[in-house]
């Protein structure tokens, strides 16, 4: 089993910055890819970024792409997601995720419980 938990969230104006981080704890062992998910209010869960540790590969949404960006530290194992440029859709409360193996994407076999971004327009 892997515990993941998050943190940064928090209330940050329109083209602010914030940089969530999630702390991996467990079986570590077992992780092959972690990355970030979102739901925005009244809406599914939906992908918006990831990183493999094996060759480091890193992917996002579209939505996202320019603004944000995922990094992994493995001695801390922790991700990060820095976030620029912050806009009022952005709002969300964003999970950590991590994936026991390759697969179609980022599955979510952990998922964190989760933080709030709020972005102010």
């Amino acid at each position: 089993q892997v515990q993941l938990v998050e943190s940064g969230g928090g209330l940050v104006q329109a083209g602010g910055s914030l940089r969530l981080s999630c702390a991996a704890s467990g079986r570590t062992f077992s992780m092959y890819a972690m990355g970030w998910f979102r739901q925005l209010p009244g809406k599914e869960r939906e992908f918006v970024a990831g990183i493999s540790w094996s060759g480091g590969s890193t992917f996002y949404a579209d939505s996202v792409k320019g603004r944000f960006t995922i990094s992994g530290d493995n001695a801390k194992n922790t991700v990060y997601l820095q976030m620029n440029s912050l806009k009022s859709e952005d709002t969300a409360v964003y999970y950590c995720a991590a994936d026991r193996r390759p697969g179609l994407g980022i599955r979510g076999d952990y998922w964190g419980p989760g933080t709030q971004v709020t972005v102010s327009s």
